[in-house]
């Protein structure tokens, strides 16, 4: 996979398929708002060629006042369906509770989108510090890679294992290993997990 790599920014070119204009199309609505976001979770090893099905899309996303909610939710709503909520008021009690709502096109439950509130310290870095992927010309916000790596490990399922590993052995060239250490800390990866990252299929 060909790419460029910055400390702030992926250049990419590749064929999209039906997730990654599903996703293009969902940020273009936040970034219309003016709404801070990151795709985060399994779609960002996905994108850079990781081969596993997935139908969902994992979103962190700034809390914002009810009023400026209210105008995303009818952007949104205009195309899109959500599985979960059926006022912008439930949905936007459901996300500052903590929960997530789930986005699709209307009569097609997947691919769907996961939005989510951020609720931790590691939310508000992950948004904070996003990288700029540039898809195509098309401009997402993705996890910070070693974040993204060490959380995918702290999860633990062999997917998620699996989806770390695909990630340093692209970028391992291009990851900052002190920040990479850090956050292994910071989540309380263990050493065994760490050591998967090298090890030989």
């Amino acid at each position: 996979m060909e790419f460029t790599f910055t400390e702030k920014s992926i250049t990419l070119d590749k064929e999209l398929n039906s997730l990654d204009r599903f996703t293009i199309s969902f940020c273009k609505k936040l970034d219309k708002h003016k709404v801070k976001y990151c795709l985060v979770s399994g779609y960002v090893a996905i994108v850079f060629g990781r081969s596993r099905a997935t139908e969902d899309v994992d979103m962190l996303v700034e809390k914002m006042p009810f009023e400026q909610f209210a105008e995303l939710w009818k952007e949104i709503r205009t195309e899109l369906d959500c599985m979960n909520a059926f006022s912008e008021k439930e949905a936007y009690e459901m996300l500052c509770d903590g929960c997530g709502l789930r986005f699709h096109e209307f009569n097609q439950p997947l691919p769907n989108m996961e939005f989510k509130f951020i609720k931790t310290i590691t939310d508000k870095y992950t948004v904070e510090n996003s990288l700029e992927l540039r898809l195509n010309k098309h401009i997402l916000k993705i996890s910070p890679l070693e974040i993204q790596i060490a959380f995918k490990l702290y999860l633990g399922s062999e997917k998620d294992i699996e989806d770390a590993r695909h990630l340093y052995k692209i970028f391992k060239d291009n990851l900052n290993m002190s920040k990479l250490s850090n956050s292994f800390v910071l989540l309380k990866v263990p050493h065994e997990k760490v050591d998967l990252l090298e090890r030989i299929n």
